[in-house]
């Protein structure tokens, strides 16, 4: 089984990769052909300043919102903001298994879902699937099956105690977008609820994409090859999945007008990419050259799976801080709805332009 690891980890990443730089380039071309506005002369506008677009942004102003990435990422402490919010991802982690296994355990027997979450081991440091594996047998084995009160009250709790990850998260999006969090406590938490609750919905289906997927390939008398093409198939619809929920983050996340999807596409494609290879790399290192057992003793494995964590929740800020950058850039109207005069909008970045590059 680990001598078949790496070379497993080599197919994913191809899949992952090809998919990934596939999709992005035709999603960007049909947005920029449908809605990019006639090009204007580069004279009058050489930093994208009326760019409807991303894609419209000339290099000179690309280089300004690179540039400003730069300072944004150190300025906004970006690497201490994903600590706290790995700490408290990490006490919203078991909660979560919790809701996974009940929610899980209304399509399929929870029994097998340690079976079908190996196929996503990786992804994870070493060691981590372990720590998951054996909380996740403790909780199916303390599972109630009967689809009562007992099983609703504890779901809700479990979501519950989840949501403060799912918070955390909205405060660094809103520290990415330089927002300052505006909704009540109660819609705050009642989106922050419904949030959670779709991860997780969310988190089923990865798991049924990867771990249901060979067992139902195994009864539909495929050849070898077809089987081994739709295998690989479900590694690309993993990272749509990905893509999906930090869309989603930077959708609802920051406390403002929401952006129109094609400014949130840069940043997402950035972190589902970005997230993919470190995972990957981040395994390898830890299979090769690092031995955080030699240093923390039992407690390796858990130090591996915190910063796999926080670099996770790294790639996830930035990916927001170039979303921010891009929308600064331009003076047109980046939220949804009817363009109003900048002031109006709703949004610090599409409210006001960042500074150029001299």
């Amino acid at each position: 089984m680990a001598d078949a690891l790496p070379l497993k980890r080599l197919s994913i990443a191809a899949a992952m990769m090809a998919a990934a730089i596939g999709a992005f380039v035709l999603m960007q071309s049909r947005q920029g052909d449908a809605l990019a506005p006639p090009a204007e002369p580069r004279a009058i506008d050489d930093h994208g300043r009326s760019a409807a677009v991303p894609e419209a942004i000339p290099l000179s102003g690309l280089r300004d919102v690179f540039w400003r990435l730069y300072h944004e990422v150190l300025n906004d402490r970006v690497t201490l903001i994903a600590a706290g919010v790995t700490f408290y991802l990490l006490l919203a982690l078991f909660p979560a298994m919790a809701a996974l296994v009940s929610l899980y355990g209304l399509i399929a027997d929870p029994i097998t879902i340690s079976e079908h979450l190996r196929e996503l081991a990786g992804l994870l440091p070493p060691g981590a699937f372990d720590l998951l594996a054996d909380q996740i047998k403790e909780l199916v084995s303390k599972r109630d099956s009967a689809l009562g009160i007992t099983f609703f009250v504890g779901l809700g709790i479990a979501l519950w105690s989840t949501h403060s990850g799912t918070l955390a998260i909205f405060d660094a999006m809103n520290v990415a977008y330089e927002e300052n969090e505006k909704r009540g406590l109660i819609r705050l938490n009642l989106v922050g609820l419904c949030f959670t609750f779709s991860a997780m919905l969310l988190m089923v289906v990865m798991v049924a994409l990867v771990g249901v997927m060979p067992v139902v390939l195994s009864y539909l008398w495929l050849d070898q090859f077809k089987e081994h093409m739709a295998l690989l198939l479900r590694w690309p619809l993993l990272l749509l999945v990905v893509a999906v929920a930090v869309t989603s983050v930077y959708r609802f996340g920051p406390s403002r007008e929401p952006a129109k999807l094609r400014w949130m596409t840069w940043g997402a494609a950035l972190t589902t990419v970005a997230w993919a290879a470190m995972s990957l790399a981040f395994s390898f290192y830890l299979d090769h050259f690092a031995n955080y057992n030699a240093t923390y003793g039992t407690l390796g494995a858990l130090i591996g799976f915190l910063i796999w964590i926080w670099l996770s929740v790294v790639i996830l800020v930035i990916g927001a801080e170039l979303n921010a950058e891009l929308e600064h850039q331009t003076a047109r109207d980046t939220t949804t709805g009817t363009p109003l005069p900048m002031g109006a909008r709703g949004a610090y970045v599409a409210d006001t332009l960042g500074e150029a590059v001299n």
